[in-house]
């Protein structure tokens, strides 16, 4: 919200330059105030803000720990606009020993339409086919006051492979699960909030979980298991017949032919020194 062109008038004597570019800006319902200096404002020069609300007889209120702001700084009116239903005002004026500034008055600001609502913090896990997403508010008293205020949860949940996505209008609960997805496949959730008033809402950056253990992994396990049950057996079947004298002369022959070459290190070497003794 920025400010309007008129100033409200000041007593006699004023000198120096009225602030400028007064602002109110607002996050998940905490409501800043900033300005700049007008042209040619001394360095000492201080500034007062004061919030008007309409209910209180139009009277101005000096806003606590923004009473000698230096240059620069910011104001917060959280506290100072507390009703998210009513309409404020606020207005900086500089001084500096008996000098003071015209007044700069700021555009009538609402906090519940005009702020900017950011995602509640949200994590997502996977639960088979399907993503379980869990809202967790309680870190920011702000954020559970605003969830009364929530019409939905605009919930995009995008693929990861290929980029295919859809979205859901969902009413707000603590846990929610997404279903009808793929087994081992990794999908990315943002989130955003839609009230009932004209409040200006962002997405969450990207939650991103497979709804279970990949299958290529499962694949890769399974085969090699098979793999070293089956050299087991092997190497089990030729223990039972070389131990028991039962080898025939033909594999005899081969295994002495494989014992004669000369072993490439010290491990071939000890295993043919060992099939030479059963051989024999």
């Amino acid at each position: 919200i920025q400010s309007s062109s008129s100033s409200s008038s000041s007593a006699a004597g004023v000198s120096l330059p009225a602030p400028t570019n007064l602002s109110i800006t607002s996050f998940n319902m905490e409501h800043t105030l900033s300005f700049l200096p007008g042209p040619l404002t001394p360095p000492s020069c201080r500034f007062a803000v004061e919030t008007l609300h309409p209910r209180r007889k139009r009277l101005w209120t000096p806003v606590a720990g923004c009473s000698r702001l230096k240059a620069g700084r910011t104001c917060n009116l959280t506290r100072a606009f507390e009703d998210p239903f009513d309409q404020y005002q606020a207005r900086v004026r500089g001084f500096v020993s008996n000098l003071t500034s015209r007044w700069t008055v700021s555009e009538w600001f609402q906090p519940l339409t005009d702020t900017v609502l950011g995602p509640p913090d949200v994590s997502v896990s996977g639960c088979g086919n399907c993503l379980l997403l869990q809202f967790n508010t309680s870190s920011d008293w702000r954020l559970r006051k605003m969830i009364g205020f929530y019409r939905e949860l605009v919930v995009v949940v995008r693929r990861s492979r290929d980029g295919a996505q859809f979205s859901l209008n969902l009413r707000y609960q603590d846990n929610m699960v997404v279903t009808y997805l793929q087994p081992g496949v990794e999908y990315c959730v943002t989130v955003s909030v839609k009230t009932f008033f004209k409040s200006t809402s962002v997405a969450s950056e990207p939650h991103c979980a497979f709804t279970s253990r990949p299958q290529h992994a499962t694949t890769l396990y399974v085969a090699c298991a098979l793999v070293g049950a089956f050299c087991s057996l092997v190497l089990f079947l030729v223990g039972r017949v070389v131990c028991g004298g039962r080898l025939s002369s033909t594999l005899l022959k081969t295994l002495k032919s494989l014992v004669t070459v000369r072993p490439v290190d010290q491990r071939s070497h000890a295993s043919s020194r060992l099939l030479t003794r059963l051989c024999h």
